[in-house]
């Protein structure tokens, strides 16, 4: 589903009859790596006014766990599509649903693990993202989360020898996310929406809000795309971009965004 045109301000966004928001996180719901409280409020708006809210992030699997436990959401999309997290209401527990059969997940994990630690050799100044430890799919390469930012040509280098061996790569506002297999962010979204939300799963009644390249595919699967404001830095390199556009960014711009789908119902 493509968009056609530069992003239009949120004000032309109809909001009406919306069931849900997907949000991503970095630079989405975070300012400066923080989650400040205007945006965990916003989170909790939506929640109390009966919409689902489910993150879809490039970050590990240890942090879905966290925020599912911690936040009011009723899933969580993480390392960019590899696997979902949902807790189940009657035992409680945190339940993982990969892209693929887990074996061989791991399998393509340790490839990809090789291959990383060759891109950290080409690439002076990435760093092996720290919350790799509890990723179970993918890996991220730091390039300005914890370490000195490194430059936009660095970084589309590193993606560029990810793919060159075989591998699927993608930027988000703080790291290089690499993964075996052709899984993204929009379609284990559309998935999830399937499998945990049937009852209102038709995609034309979600919205999705983000900043980054790697939330591309989500723009280009849900007709109702919003960018927080700094996703214009990004131009061309973002294709699509979103439908709508917050006045503010980051965080800010969340809860704008939340402000608007609620005056609407």
């Amino acid at each position: 589903m493509s968009n056609p045109g530069p992003p239009r301000p949120l004000s032309a966004f109809d909001a009406r009859g919306l069931r849900g928001v997907l949000t991503d996180i970095d630079d989405t719901l975070t300012t400066d790596g923080r989650l400040e409280p205007d945006a965990y409020a916003a989170l909790w708006a939506l929640h109390r006014a009966g919409l689902h809210v489910v993150p879809v992030t490039g970050r590990s699997a240890g942090w879905a766990h966290m925020i599912l436990k911690t936040w009011p959401v009723g899933a969580v999309v993480a390392e960019s599509g590899g696997l979902y997290l949902w807790r189940d209401g009657a035992t409680g527990r945190v339940e993982q649903v990969f892209h693929d059969d887990p074996a061989r997940v791991a399998a393509d994990r340790a490839r990809l693990a090789d291959c990383a630690a060759a891109v950290l050799q080409a690439v002076p100044g990435l760093a092996p993202a720290s919350d790799n430890a509890f990723r179970r799919v993918d890996l991220a390469l730091d390039y300005c989360e914890e370490v000195p930012r490194v430059a936009p040509d660095a970084v589309a280098r590193a993606e560029a020898l990810f793919r060159a061996a075989g591998f699927s790569a993608r930027s988000s506002s703080v790291h290089v996310n690499a993964w075996a297999g052709r899984f993204d962010k929009a379609p284990m979204a559309l998935r999830c929406l399937a499998e945990r939300f049937a009852h209102c799963a038709d995609p034309s009644s979600w919205a999705f809000i983000g900043d980054a390249p790697n939330d591309a595919s989500m723009f280009a699967a849900f007709v109702h795309g919003v960018g927080v404001a700094n996703v214009l830095d990004h131009g061309a390199a973002l294709t699509p971009p979103p439908r709508y556009v917050t006045a503010a960014r980051s965080g800010a711009g969340f809860a704008e965004f939340a402000r608007h789908v609620l005056a609407a119902r």
